[in-house]
C-alpha cells in the first residue's frame, strides 16, 4: 500500500504570489470543471515524482482518494491537500522543488484558463494566434528572457531506457553543461532526467549563473511522466501540439536520445517542420545520439526516414555515436550558428519567431479510432505533410500507451489500426515491432499488449 499524507496546507512561493478576484473565486467555489480537474492530474503528478508507473489510469486509481481544497487569503490562496504522495515531504514539510512545481502547475493551469482559452486574445485557428499564444504562455511563466545569452539546448528521449543509456544521456549533459548550455526536455524520468543530471555537475565545475533546467510537459502526458526532482523551470502547456512548438521556439539546438513511439513522434515533428520549403536557410542543429551499444536504434530511424520521407530529411540531422564531448560540441556549434543568422535577420535569440509551423501541425491531434483510420499516410504528398501525419500516428500509439483517455478507448474498443501505403505500413510496423523488442514502449512492461493494429 502506497504511503499517503493525511493533510497538509501549502501557500505560494516563488511561483504564483497574487491571483485576481475572479481567480480566486473560479479556484475556490470550483466553477470551473475542467480547470479543477486538469489541475488536480497535473499536481497529483508533480507530488507523484519518482514513481516509475508510466499508467495514467493506475496513478489515478491508486490515489483516487487525493484531494485538494482552496482557501481564499488575503494575498490570493493557499492549498489544503489530502492523502498526498508521501515522497513528496520530507520530515513531514513538503520538499521545497516540489512546492515551486505545484504553484509552477496552478500558474500554468489558470492562465491558460483565463488569458488562453476563456479570452477573445488569441485566435487559436489561425498559426499567428497559436504561436502568439505559445509566446504568451512561456512569458507568463517567465521563460523566454530578452539577454540571457546561454544557449538552450532541447534534449528528447525515451523515459523508458537502459542504464547504458541513461549514463551516456548524463554524459551529454556533463559535456554541455561545460559548454554554458541550458537544457530542456519533456521533464519526466530516463532521457528526460539524465542530461539535466549531468549538466547540474557541468554548471557547477563551471560555476554558470542562473542554471536552467526546464521541464515543458502538458495535462493528457505529465501523470504517466512526473517532472524529475531537477526541474527547476516546470511549464505546463495546454496540448501536445503546442508543447512540440514551444520546444522548438524556444531551443537553440536539438539533441535526440534513443526512445519508443513518443521520441518518434518528436523526430517527425521537427522533420515536418525543417522540411517545410518556407523553412529552407533557416539554421536549426538536429543532432541524433547514442552509446556505442545503443548504435542500432538510430539505424532503424535512419532507415524508417529514408523509407518514408526520403534522403531530403536524412540532411536535416546528423548522428554521432558514443562521443558525448562530440554531440556537446556539435550542439554548441549550431547554436552559435543560430544566434549569427538571427542576429543578421533582427530576429529574437529567445523565441525563434521566424520559423514557419504551418497550421495543420499546429491543431490539436485528438487520437480516436476514426482519426487514426483516416490518417493520410501515402506517398503522394510533400514530405513535411507525410511526416506530420506519420507524427499523429506515433501521438495516437502514446495516448493508446499511457494517456487516461487514450487507455479507456483501447480498452472499451480494442486497438487502433493504422493503414496506409503497403511500402510505409512495412517500414512503420517495422519500427513498432523494434521498439517491442526493445522494450522501449512502457516502463517495466513484461510483455507489451499492442495498442495498435497496422494494417499492411
Amino acid at each position: 500500500m502506497t504511503d499517503k499524507v493525511a493533510s497538509t496546507t501549502v501557500s505560494p512561493e516563488a511561483a504564483l504570489e497574487l491571483l485576481s478576484p475572479s481567480e480566486v473565486n473560479q479556484l475556490v467555489n470550483q466553477t470551473d470543471a475542467n480547470l479543477f480537474h486538469i489541475f488536480r492530474r497535473c499536481a497529483l503528478a508533480v507530488l507523484n515524482t519518482g514513481n516509475n508507473n508510466d499508467n495514467t489510469s493506475e496513478i489515478l486509481e491508486e490515489f483516487a482518494d487525493f484531494d485538494i481544497r482552496f482557501i481564499r487569503q488575503a494575498r490570493g490562496i493557499k492549498l489544503q491537500l489530502s492523502n498526498s504522495p508521501a515522497t513528496a515531504f520530507v520530515d513531514g514539510k513538503m520538499i521545497r522543488g516540489i512546492r515551486e512545481q505545484l504553484f509552477s502547475v496552478l500558474r500554468d493551469v489558470v492562465y491558460i484558463t483565463s488569458e488562453i482559452r476563456d479570452s477573445n486574445r488569441f485566435d487559436l485557428t489561425t498559426t499567428a494566434g497559436i504561436t502568439d499564444a505559445v509566446f504568451h504562455i512561456l512569458r507568463n511563466a517567465n521563460a523566454v528572457r530578452k539577454g540571457d545569452a546561454n544557449p538552450l539546448v532541447v534534449c528528447w528521449g525515451g523515459h523508458s531506457i537502459s542504464r547504458e543509456e541513461y549514463d551516456f544521456t548524463k554524459e551529454v549533459g556533463y559535456e554541455l553543461g561545460l559548454r554554458d548550455m541550458n537544457i530542456i526536455t519533456g521533464c519526466g524520468p530516463g532521457a528526460m532526467k539524465g542530461p539535466m543530471k549531468g549538466a547540474a555537475i557541468g554548471h557547477a565545475k563551471q560555476h554558470v549563473p542562473n542554471r536552467r533546467y526546464v521541464g515543458i510537459t502538458e495535462p493528457g502526458i505529465i501523470a504517466a511522466e512526473s517532472p524529475n526532482p531537477i526541474v527547476n523551470e516546470l511549464i505546463i502547456l495546454p496540448d501536445i501540439e503546442k508543447r512540440l512548438e514551444a520546444f522548438v521556439r524556444m531551443s537553440h539546438s536539438v539533441i535526440v536520445f534513443p526512445g519508443g513511439a513518443g521520441t518518434a513522434e518528436e523526430i517527425l515533428y521537427i522533420l515536418g517542420v525543417l522540411l517545410h520549403p518556407s523553412n529552407e536557410g533557416i539554421p536549426f542543429p538536429l543532432i541524433f545520439a547514442a552509446s556505442q551499444d545503443a548504435a542500432p536504434y538510430f539505424d532503424t530511424i535512419n532507415q524508417f526516414i529514408a523509407e518514408t520521407l526520403g534522403q531530403q530529411a536524412q540532411l536535416k540531422y546528423k548522428i554521432v555515436i558514443g562521443d558525448a564531448a562530440e554531440v556537446a560540441k556539435a550542439a554548441r556549434a549550431g547554436a552559435e550558428e543560430v544566434l549569427l543568422y538571427r542576429r543578421t535577420s533582427k530576429d529574437a535569440f529567445y523565441f525563434n519567431w521566424k520559423l514557419n509551423i504551418p497550421n495543420e501541425m499546429q491543431m490539436p491531434f485528438e487520437p480516436t479510432h476514426e482519426s487514426m483510420s483516416q490518417l493520410d499516410l501515402h506517398k503522394n504528398q510533400p514530405s513535411h505533410i507525410l511526416a506530420a501525419n506519420l507524427r499523429k500516428a506515433f501521438s495516437g500509439i502514446v495516448a493508446g500507451n499511457v494517456k487516461e483517455q487514450g487507455i479507456t478507448l483501447i480498452r472499451e474498443h480494442g486497438p487502433f489500426e493504422i493503414k496506409g501505403d503497403t511500402e510505409i505500413m512495412n517500414s512503420l510496423d517495422k519500427i513498432l515491432r523494434t521498439f517491442v523488442i526493445q522494450k522501449r514502449m512502457k516502463i517495466g512492461e513484461s510483455e507489451y499488449q499492442p495498442c495498435y493494429r497496422v494494417v499492411t
